[in-house]
């Protein structure tokens, strides 16, 4: 089996972060019309956020909230302006390039909401793929791969390719991938976006199992209380800023969004 490189620092501290992107031709003339000039825009200002042990979180809030900027920040795929993230131990925001690959492709899993899975490759291959990238013995890795997919009840779709799975197959895939490695910490992105009610459901249930059975630190981003009311924690993001946290795990979504929504107006 390959072996595990698992912190046992499953915690993600971040402090002061702030990120701002310049927009070309965002500003429009008031006498052509015709757009012009560089716009600054923040997606954070100041994001202050502590997780001190393994479970399942969300970061809530609306689009443009920030919340997508967070999460590839916490990835290593952008880097804040200012502030620190320590993921895993990991101190992001001071890693050079090459360190920060080795950290995206060994110590945290990434789930994408359109799954990033090649459709040249059966589900076996794309689950292995970072190892291989990584220079892993071949038989190893689909011990490692078989494992991780037979757990995900994905044992007769080894060798299907994408286009042969349904969409929370295929999502299932990409949570086997991210798993390969064993890391503290796995970061999903909208991860239902592209699925129904019921993979929905059954993927949120999946994600808890997970946090709770490895012991890692699972943090989803979403703005659907439906989605928050499964993790025990939910941060709210308003305007790129921490508006609020509260356990979450226990409410149903209406009293969620409620909580949300209060704190995100009372900011």
């Amino acid at each position: 089996m390959t072996p595990s490189i698992q912190s046992v620092d499953a915690t993600i501290f971040i402090r002061g972060v702030r990120k701002t992107y310049s927009l070309a031709g965002s500003v429009s003339s008031s006498k052509t019309g015709k757009k012009t000039g560089v716009r600054d825009v923040e997606a954070l200002r100041g994001v202050d956020l502590e997780i001190r042990e393994p479970g399942f979180y969300a970061v809530m809030g609306r689009s443009g909230s920030g919340k997508s900027t967070l999460l590839h920040l916490l990835a290593g795929l952008d880097r804040p302006d200012t502030g620190d993230i320590i993921v895993g131990g990991c101190a992001v925001h001071s890693m050079q390039e090459n360190e920060l690959v080795k950290y995206r492709r060994r110590e945290i899993g990434v789930i994408f909401q359109q799954f990033n899975l090649l459709p040249t490759l059966d589900a076996l291959a794309n689950t292995v793929l970072p190892g291989v990238l990584d220079g892993r013995p071949t038989k190893e890795l689909e011990t490692r791969g078989r494992e991780i997919l037979g757990e995900l009840g994905l044992s007769d779709r080894l060798h299907h390719r994408p286009e042969a799975l349904s969409g929370g197959e295929q999502q299932r895939v990409a949570i086997a991938r991210a798993l390969l490695f064993s890391p503290p910490v796995i970061l999903a992105d909208e991860p239902t976006g592209n699925l129904d009610s019921t993979s929905s459901a059954a993927l949120w249930r999946l994600l808890e199992e997970t946090a709770s059975k490895r012991k890692m630190i699972v943090l989803m981003v979403t703005h659907e209380a439906i989605a928050a009311s499964h993790c025990q924690r939910t941060f709210i993001l308003k305007d790129g800023r921490v508006a609020g946290e509260f356990e979450s795990h226990g409410l149903d979504p209406s009293q969620l969004a409620h909580r949300s929504s209060e704190l995100a107006r009372t900011a």
